[in-house]
């Protein structure tokens, strides 16, 4: 079984790649293969809406840095995705790659575990994690919970390992994300 763990931030190193290491390092210890994936330095363009996925099915008529993460997702049984909270929303990056990844994948996420995982200096972290659990349930995937929602508090770089809760929640979830894929695997 594998986890991979997608960076939406454009900065490599950055407070949303600490927590999602810290959450694949968890979902590791219980045995699964994990992988990190970063955004940063890739060009993910957003959706143009132009139907060609629904005539082609895991295809998008976009050439970009996104097929080959689109094939990573649809081969991993646990998919964690962060953000960073960008003028109260989640990056371009990761909306982008989500919207895409979403239309050209027709339901095949559907029975993957997985969520969303955001950080913030002070606020916006609930409303992007909302924004990006909706892209978990639209796709039928199964989301475990945590000790409390998967936000982080935190600006400088490195900054986010003071924040002791958010660090233990992604932690937990990262467990749940584990044991629930397990047992749906069965």
């Amino acid at each position: 079984m594998k986890a991979i763990g997608i960076v939406g931030s454009p900065r490599k190193g950055g407070n949303s790649e600490i927590l999602t290491k810290h959450c694949l390092k968890a979902i590791k210890e219980e045995g699964l293969e994990t992988e990190l994936i970063r955004l940063a330095g890739l060009d993910i363009k957003g959706c143009n809406a132009c139907g060609y996925c629904f005539k082609n099915p895991n295809e998008c008529s976009i050439e970009d840095d996104l097929q080959p993460i689109h094939k990573k997702m649809l081969a991993a049984d646990i998919i964690v995705v962060s953000s960073p909270v960008y003028y109260g929303s989640a990056t371009s990056l990761i909306k982008g790659l989500l919207e895409r990844a979403g239309y050209m994948s027709r339901g095949k996420y559907a029975g993957k575990v997985g969520g969303p995982i955001t950080v913030a200096r002070r606020a916006g972290q609930n409303f992007t994690f909302a924004e990006l659990l909706f892209w978990f349930h639209i796709n039928g995937m199964v989301n475990p919970g945590s000790i409390y929602w998967n936000v982080a508090r935190a600006l400088e770089k490195g900054e986010v390992e003071k924040d002791e809760e958010g660090m233990k929640i992604v932690w937990e979830f990262g467990k749940n994300c584990a044991k629930v894929a397990k047992k749906l695997r069965g």
